[in-house]
């Protein structure tokens, strides 16, 4: 086993600084980013957006920026699971900044887990900011 580790060590070296880097990154965002959702996002059942056809050049462009951020987490989120940091919030908050069909059903079902709206409701009140308020 020494052997391996050994052999490994820069891989492993490289791993151990990105899961550091990942667990002091989303200790820093993951709350700020909780603070900016409105407290009643989740309290429609329905979620309306806009059309795409009606967005300029630049909004779309933000659009692209926006959706490939949000993957980025997402993955990085799926890697906090097994390494150290805040797994879940971080892949609710790629799911937020994505865009496709049935986002907003998921991301309802996903807070309304009393351990992740819990979790996020206790960052919310750390910065005093409303609870986030989950409808029926």
């Amino acid at each position: 086993m020494l052997e391996f580790l050994l052999e490994y060590k820069y891989v492993f070296t490289i791993l151990v600084w990105g899961s550091l880097a990942l667990f002091i990154t989303s200790i820093a965002v993951i709350p700020w980013l909780v603070t900016k959702i409105p407290c009643d996002y989740f309290y429609n059942e329905r979620h309306t957006s806009s059309d795409s056809k009606d967005r300029p050049l630049a909004l779309l462009s933000l659009a692209v920026v926006k959706n490939i951020s949000g993957c980025i987490l997402i993955v990085l989120g799926l890697v906090m699971v097994a390494l150290p940091g805040q797994g879940i919030l971080t892949i609710l908050i790629g799911l937020f900044l994505t865009d496709f069909p049935g986002k907003y059903k998921l991301e309802r079902k996903l807070v309304a887990i009393p351990k992740v709206l819990n979790s996020l409701n206790w960052i919310r009140a750390k910065a005093n900011k409303p609870p986030l308020v989950i409808g029926s």
